[in-house]
């Protein structure tokens, strides 16, 4: 029986730094899982335990945010390194944030609505990841052809960070009580709407044209230099603020003007021919 298969597979290109990135995304989420279980059914260091899982997926969210960049940066883009993000991502930004809002919130509720929930939300971000390897597979058959540069349904490593940011903000408001109240609720609603995202037709800038190179102004070091800051000192809301502000904005994309949309894409993206795709006749309406 023939057993190698010639092909891209067989021989994958497998780059040293962008995949490191994505092994401390890995890292990230298996440490974050080990905290959660940690803090289960331990009322004295629950708190602590899931603190330090939140600040693990928010770091996951980091690592993931820098493997794509360096890849494309050093043209170092493989079908490897697409995969193994995406195995990543699973665990740090699927099971990682569906086991903590499962304890912390759903525990209060029917086991079973609870797991359906989390399971949902894993469920999604799974189908997710496995569209957006589809379209990716599909695009780099057609070369010629222009890379989109948006995401189709709400990325996942995003919904794990507005969950978790969400979920320190509020711990911050109850002094580090793991008794949220009426709060709980809110998270609940919050996994269904981003499980139904996910999989949704709305369109997210994806920002992979992002040009490090390019010159800005006093003013965009300014305001990147004061974003970053903040995030560290004021990681309470800041990152709550910066994620919650990128799923309203792909909500309300398709209305936003043209104009408005390349001032804010473009002006992130770096790129002075910026085009949107997908773009609809009627979304040239202000």
């Amino acid at each position: 029986m023939k057993r190698h298969v010639p092909g891209p597979w067989s021989n994958p290109q497998v780059y040293l730094l962008p995949n490191l990135m994505t092994a401390g995304n890995l890292a990230c989420g298996f440490s974050a899982v080990l905290t959660i279980f940690q803090g289960m059914g331990d009322d004295a260091g629950g708190a602590k335990d899931f603190h330090l899982a939140i600040f693990l997926i928010l770091g996951a969210c980091f690592f993931d945010a820098l493997d794509g960049r360096l890849a494309r940066i050093k043209g170092q883009e493989s079908m490897f390194g697409r995969e193994f993000d995406s195995l990543a991502d699973i665990v740090s930004f699927g099971i990682a944030p569906a086991l903590l809002v499962m304890d912390i919130v759903l525990s209060a509720f029917d086991y079973r609505l609870g797991w359906t929930i989390a399971f949902v939300y894993l469920l999604c971000g799974a189908m997710r990841l496995a569209r957006f390897n589809c379209l990716a597979q599909a695009e780099s058959e057609h070369p010629d052809e222009p890379k989109s540069r948006e995401f189709v349904g709400f990325p996942i490593p995003a919904a794990a960070g507005l969950i978790a940011s969400l979920t320190i903000f509020i711990l911050w408001l109850n002094e580090g009580n793991l008794e949220i109240g009426g709060w709980r609720y809110v998270l609940l609603a919050l996994m269904i709407l981003l499980s139904f995202m996910m999989l949704s037709e709305f369109n997210y800038p994806s920002f992979k044209a992002m040009n490090w190179k390019a010159r800005r102004s006093l003013v965009w070091l300014f305001a990147a230099i004061l974003i970053l800051v903040c995030a560290v000192n004021f990681v309470e809301f800041v990152p709550l603020i910066i994620f919650l502000s990128y799923f309203v904005y792909g909500l309300i994309r398709p209305w936003v003007s043209r104009k408005w949309r390349r001032e804010i894409e473009e002006g992130l993206d770096g790129d002075e021919e910026f085009e949107p795709e997908l773009v609809k006749e009627e979304d040239e309406v202000a």
